[in-house]
């Protein structure tokens, strides 16, 4: 397996502040994109603004992104981009800003882009230099090449075929700080989902697998966080950002599998979180695995068994209640993927599905 992680990683304190001169290296002017205002809230555009205007770079700052950001949006940013003459790009928040700078510094590079060569598979996959600073613990977009956007015209989510991998990731602790218990909830299901699903993606190996235990082993430190049952420190903000970076290292290798695939039609239909759209798809998606993987991943992860597994769930993610027709709606489009019921280490056809997807 050719093992794809052209990303620099620095997972440290101050991370932003320590690297402002490799930061500014990537050239004379950035465009910044964010959300609306967590960015800003946790204090890491302050810190990349306060390295660039001490570096002597220019900016300009797109804060428009939504949460599942759409074709739409990034269209938006891409033609602020143009009109600053930008060179390189930052992205800053959690997985929509992150996938969204990727999906603008790929259009950024064509000298007449259009929305459609987002989909375009025949274009290179080339792009102006990507910065990422995340601020949740979740997607583990700041080292991988995917992102995914919202196509209204097809209602649902959908990653562009092209791979555009930042630089460098700036991970810091420091900026989970500012986000609400919910949030980290959220987004930490989202890295325990992608760690899973890749553990029994059939694209999976030694060295994958290697990755995804150990940021199970780090996740499970902060179970307790997550849970409500004591307040975190420090030392667990960074665990969490360090478990999604492991999580998102293995699905750069492996992509994601059903969980992900069901919960985008609920995210889109319901407006439920990414996390918790997966996350609730995760007990019954073990229970397919071999009894060898699910006791292996679920040991990783600090679970006795697939109840304990089931009952933290719940607490979790309480009184979540898809209606009938949104379930079909998500089983209806995944069964219809080939590639996705053949992407698992266990076998899959729609009977499975309807079991995962507790129809």
């Amino acid at each position: 397996m050719t093992y794809y992680m052209p990303v620099k990683v620095y997972d440290e304190a101050e991370a932003v502040k320590n690297h402002g001169a490799e930061i500014a290296s990537f050239g004379k002017k950035a465009l910044i994109i964010t959300g609306r205002a967590s960015a800003a809230k946790s204090g890491a555009l302050q810190d990349v603004t306060d390295v660039l205007e001490k570096k002597g770079r220019a900016y300009c700052i797109f804060n428009e992104v939504e949460e599942n950001p759409s074709v739409e949006t990034i269209m938006k940013a891409v033609r602020k981009g143009k009109d600053e003459y930008v060179d390189f790009v930052i992205g800053i928040g959690g997985g929509s800003p992150l996938d969204a700078a990727k999906a603008a510094a790929f259009l950024l590079k064509l000298e007449d882009p259009k929305a459609a060569d987002l989909y375009d598979n025949l274009l290179p996959s080339d792009a102006l230099p990507v910065i990422a600073v995340p601020t949740t613990c979740g997607t583990g977009s700041e080292v991988t090449g995917v992102s995914v956007l919202t196509v209204h015209t097809k209602r649902t989510k959908i990653s562009i075929p092209h791979r555009i991998f930042p630089k460098i990731a700036l991970i810091d602790g420091k900026y989970l700080k500012s986000a609400s218990h919910r949030m980290i909830v959220n987004t930490a299901a989202d890295a325990l989902a992608h760690m899973i699903e890749s553990y029994e993606s059939k694209k999976a190996d030694d060295y994958s697998r290697a990755v995804v235990l150990e940021g199970l082993k780090i996740w499970s430190r902060s179970k307790d966080i997550l849970a409500g049952e004591k307040e975190p420190s420090d030392e667990d903000y960074a665990n969490l950002m360090r478990a999604s970076t492991f999580a998102g290292i293995a699905i750069a290798q492996t992509g994601t599998s059903l969980p992900h695939a069901l919960s985008y039609i609920l995210t889109y239909d319901l407006k439920m979180p990414h996390g918790m759209a997966c996350g609730i798809f995760l007990p019954s998606y073990l229970k397919e695995a071999s009894e060898e993987d699910r006791k292996t991943i679920l040991n990783a992860a600090g679970f006795k068994n697939i109840r304990e597994f089931e009952k933290y769930i719940k607490i979790l993610f309480p009184d979540v209640n898809v209606p009938a027709e949104t379930m079909q709606r998500a089983y209806d489009i995944v069964s219809a993927n080939k590639v996705r019921l053949k992407g698992c280490r266990f076998a899959v056809d729609k009977e499975v599905l309807k079991r995962i997807a507790g129809l």
